[in-house]
């Protein structure tokens, strides 16, 4: 009897048998070759978008730095101001940058603004531009906040008139506007009810102003710096000396006008309260050239006829201290009539150089007297 035959098995059981078609594992494989090849294309595909975005965003960047680097000038005149408003928010700031011609755009303007991180350090004031700048120079400008001020220097010793003639020759508004601010009576009664303006409380000093300060708010700093200057010591030792804060501040204002000298300030100082205390006249010519000058009278020269002048300021007419202080005093003019030198002077001539030469007596005064200035005039006049 025959053996039987074998089942020919096509389940990978044993070998393929020979005759039977492979396809099926032949379609298997190229189908995993062409999902390979799939995915890697996608990936491909997928890089070079990525790349792309990659370049796109790197170049977007370098154009916004390069933007925001780039300065700008938009405005035909040589100067360009900007006022930035108190509580303004960055769009309108920007906004107001770019109708000024200072920023390019609104873009530029916010992606300085961002790449800076400053935005909530902007800063309001009024602003000055005078060259092309980037939009990253003009955003670190304003964050800074460095606005645009112009610095008035009034020196120690000026009346009132003189400030108002400085003010207007400086640019800052007219005379009369200072003048009027000068004699505001609500401002003058908080300094000192009894005065008629404020002679001699406006303190001598450089001030910063902007375009805008007004003279009634550069008058109200000026005395804000004069109850700085004039500290509770210096009053209470203007009162211990029987003085008010008026009479305190007139003495100082007499020793500025006296001596520009540092160390010679006290010693005028004491001269003039030396005399106050015997009940000696004054005879200070500051006082005259004042009262002069106010009423339109004074032509840069005292003669003799001048002393004789009918004023209350005239101390070689009336006794005692003039009625109110005939300069704005410094400082150290208040320092030291506030602490005259301990010395017995009750006169002083000057040396023509600027220092003064002091005398106890009226004979060494006059000694003094013929040869600092009759001899000093006369051997002139003969050369």
């Amino acid at each position: 009897m025959a053996a039987p035959q074998a089942t020919a098995r096509c389940d990978g059981g044993g070998r393929h048998p020979p005759g039977l078609p492979r396809w099926p594992r032949v379609a298997a494989s190229r189908h995993r070759r062409g999902s390979v090849k799939r995915r890697r294309t996608l990936k491909r595909f997928f890089l070079r978008i990525l790349v792309a975005v990659v370049i796109g965003l790197l170049l977007a960047g370098a154009w916004i730095w390069v933007g925001v680097g780039r300065p700008y000038k938009g405005y035909a005149a040589d100067e360009q101001f900007v006022e930035i408003p108190q509580g303004a928010g960055m769009y309108a700031i920007g906004r107001d940058l770019v109708d000024a011609g200072v920023v390019r755009d609104m873009a530029t303007f916010r992606s300085a603004v961002t790449l800076s991180g400053r935005g909530r350090h902007l800063q309001a004031g009024e602003y000055r531009f005078d060259r092309a700048m980037s939009a990253r120079e003009v955003v670190e400008k304003i964050a800074r906040g460095e606005v645009y001020l112009r610095p008035l220097t009034f020196p120690e010793g000026l009346s009132i008139k003189q400030m108002a003639e400085l003010y207007e020759s400086k640019g800052f508004g007219p005379a009369s506007a200072f003048k009027s601010a000068a004699a505001n009576r609500e401002l003058v009664g908080s300094v000192d009810r009894g005065a008629r303006d404020l002679e001699g409380y406006l303190f001598p000093d450089t001030y910063n102003l902007s375009r805008r300060m007004t003279a009634d708010q550069l008058v109200e700093k000026m005395v804000a710096g004069f109850d700085h200057a004039l500290t509770p010591e210096l009053r209470q030792q203007g009162d211990a000396r029987g003085l008010s804060v008026r009479q305190l501040v007139t003495l100082a204002s007499i020793v500025e006008k006296e001596t520009g000298r540092p160390e010679e300030r006290p010693v005028v100082a004491a001269v003039y309260a030396n005399r106050l205390r015997i009940g000696m006249g004054l005879q200070c010519d500051p006082t005259v050239i004042y009262a002069l000058d106010r009423v339109g009278r004074y032509n840069g020269n005292l003669t003799r006829a001048d002393l004789l002048f009918d004023s209350p300021y005239n101390t070689y007419r009336y006794a005692g201290l003039p009625p109110g202080p005939i300069a704005s005093p410094g400082r150290a003019s208040l320092e030291a009539a506030a602490h005259p030198a301990d010395v017995p002077y009750r006169y002083f001539v000057s040396r023509n150089d600027g220092s003064h030469v002091f005398a106890t007596t009226l004979e060494e005064h006059n000694r003094n007297v013929q040869e600092y200035q009759v001899r000093y005039f006369r051997d002139r006049h003969q050369r």
